[in-house]
């Protein structure tokens, strides 16, 4: 039974590889200023909206990337060691527009759901 589930996670995974490459040939045909991996998850979302992807079809993937997704930061933070210079230079600066740009968006998405829920 365990080969099979791994068979069905990597079936699963090139669907998800399959849409993100899609929009990345996407953005990159048609000059759209977003980055392909936002293209692609559009798409997917799109793709789930519309009941032609079927979430039965890539939930085993999806669970395995949510329930690993912080070992894809890791590459992230190794890099920031690399910057010290310029997050002791510019650091406070950094922080104040991260945290400006995180309590807009909390905002925002708080308002949206509101709205929505009001009409729901």
């Amino acid at each position: 039974m365990q080969a099979k589930q791994g068979v069905l996670a990597i079936a699963q995974l090139g669907i998800l590889f399959a849409i993100s490459e899609l929009g990345y040939a996407v953005a990159v045909w048609l000059n759209i200023p977003l980055p392909g991996n936002m293209l692609g998850m559009l798409f997917l979302f799109m793709l789930l909206a519309s009941g032609l992807v079927r979430m039965q079809w890539i939930e085993t993937a999806a669970t395995l990337l949510l329930r690993h997704l912080a070992f894809f930061f890791v590459p992230i933070a190794v890099g920031l060691m690399s910057l010290g210079d310029l997050l002791r230079a510019s650091g406070m600066a950094l922080l104040v527009t991260l945290l400006a740009s995180a309590a807009v968006g909390i905002v925002l998405a708080g308002a949206v759901t509101q709205m929505l829920a009001r009409r729901g």
